[in-house]
């Protein structure tokens, strides 16, 4: 779980079935403030070390282009969120000092927030946003709109079947860790996150949840309380006190495991209940999936590649290689429609998935991976820069589906 996964808002905000969209490069826009009804609406944006400049601070319905270039010294992100500033309704991660990169959005009239986040932690630099009514039909028609349904209803049936094999495997996890049996959970531990792992992105729109269940430690906030999957990582893996920041590590008590363990299993329960309720499918649209499927592989870029998720117990290729699997059953779900409009890409997004798997395969040991710690750092080369193969075109999923 990144640090900008945590902005993320409750459940119920998602009843606002404000529409997801996903990082596009070179989206095709025209600079400045919006376009006319010839074009999707472009909205340049300037974030710098304490600014976060709009062009415009409005936009007609439909397709919306925001276009970020980072003039400042740090990394940044860009969001559009939704009016109570809370739920992510798109995003942009990872733009390096003097990069730019391509925010698309079909975006519903009401009001949002924009926000800048220069270095990636805190609350960002925020400011109104409106939607305006255009009028603009933006629903796909005929034969495309068949594709798309087919792609949402199966990608709903895949979350389903995720978050059940992954409540059946905490339930496993839990009865061992609670009971003393460690080096069952510890087994445990990487196969039942695969599941998670495949379907992060949505497990992340339910704001209230993801910070309880994947916070990792070093993202922690000053006073908030560490639950979740990492700190029973932590207290499965205990750390040296050189690698505890000097500090010997003190075991959770048999009552704290209990505490934490019934938590986590909570949430997983609550998890499954939220995709399996009714409401649930229609918040799954073709922008949500194709923005899914780029998120999890910047998962992949910004936690998996580097050790960092699991830095305890150093599973990261299994959380890799979910990640990568789930981004890929998104990806082949809009791939007819990919196929229509652009073929040329389909053809690309096939072959990087099928190197990025081909690399993942040489680290398998049995039926998982070697550990993190087994890789050298020309093995690690290798796979990041499969990773960036793979996000260029992966980031054009979205605006090839949708404009």
């Amino acid at each position: 779980m990144t640090r900008s996964s945590r902005l993320a808002a409750p459940l119920a905000v998602l009843a606002l079935a404000l529409p997801l969209a996903a990082c596009v490069d070179n989206a095709p826009a025209a600079p400045g403030g919006a376009t006319g009804a010839a074009g999707p609406a472009a909205i340049t944006v300037d974030s710098s070390a304490d600014a976060c400049a709009l062009a415009a601070a409005s936009a007609p319905s439909g397709n919306v282009v925001f276009k970020v270039t980072n003039s400042g010294d740090d990394v940044t992100e860009f969001y559009l969120l939704a009016e109570d500033g809370l739920r992510i309704v798109s995003e942009v991660e990872n733009i390096g000092p003097g990069l730019a990169r391509d925010l698309v959005v079909v975006a519903k009239p009401g009001t949002y927030v924009a926000a800048c986040k220069p270095g990636m932690v805190g609350d960002g630099i925020r400011h109104p946003f409106t939607v305006t009514d255009s009028g603009a039909v933006v629903a796909p028609s005929g034969e495309l709109a068949e594709q798309i349904a087919a792609a949402t209803t199966s990608y709903v049936a895949y979350v389903k079947d995720q978050t059940e094999q992954l409540l059946t495997g905490t339930q496993a996890f839990v009865d061992a860790y609670t009971t003393g049996d460690d080096d069952t959970a510890r087994a445990l531990y990487a196969s039942t996150r695969l599941h998670w792992e495949r379907i992060e992105t949505v497990a992340e729109s339910f704001g209230d949840l993801d910070p309880r269940m994947d916070l990792r430690e070093a993202d922690l906030a000053e006073g908030e309380e560490w639950t979740g999957w990492h700190l029973l990582e932590k207290d499965l893996w205990a750390p040296s006190a050189d690698a505890n920041g000097g500090t010997v590590y003190t075991p959770l008590t048999t009552a704290q495991r209990a505490d934490y363990a019934a938590r986590l299993l909570a949430d997983t329960t609550e998890l499954n209940t939220r995709t399996h309720a009714a409401e649930f499918a229609s918040t799954i649209t073709a922008d949500f999936i194709g923005n899914g499927a780029k998120g999890l592989l910047d998962e992949v870029a910004t936690g998996k590649v580097t050790g960092e998720e699991e830095i305890w117990s150093h599973t990261d290729l299994w959380d890799f290689q979910a990640n990568v699997d789930g981004a890929r059953v998104a990806y082949e779900g809009l791939r007819d429609v990919v196929v229509a409009k652009d073929p040329a890409l389909a053809e690309d997004l096939d072959a990087r998935f099928d190197t990025l798997t081909g690399l993942l395969d040489t680290h398998r040991d049995g039926d998982g991976f070697v550990l993190y710690t087994a890789l050298s750092t020309d093995e690690v080369k290798k796979l990041s820069v499969a990773v960036d193969a793979l996000s260029e075109p992966l980031s054009r999923l979205t605006a090839t589906v949708v404009l």
